[in-house]
């Protein structure tokens, strides 16, 4: 993947969409769990959204960019 990525004559980074990408599974994820109520078992959800993010986005960026 390129390091950036030009659309409409604009330079974009390369890992936008990854992290797009990322904030669209996390949204997902997020209602997945509180549909199931699996924020009862969280100490902190906004910490756990956090660092779920982070996996996600680092497990991304390394998948993309060996």
């Amino acid at each position: 993947m390129p390091r950036e990525i030009a659309i409409g004559g604009t330079l974009i980074p390369g890992l936008l969409p990854v992290f797009i990408g990322c904030l669209f599974l996390l949204w997902v994820l997020d209602e997945a769990v509180g549909r199931f109520g699996l924020y009862r078992y969280v100490w902190h959800p906004p910490l756990f959204r956090v660092a779920l993010f982070v996996c996600l986005f680092g497990a991304a960026g390394l998948l993309l960019f060996p």
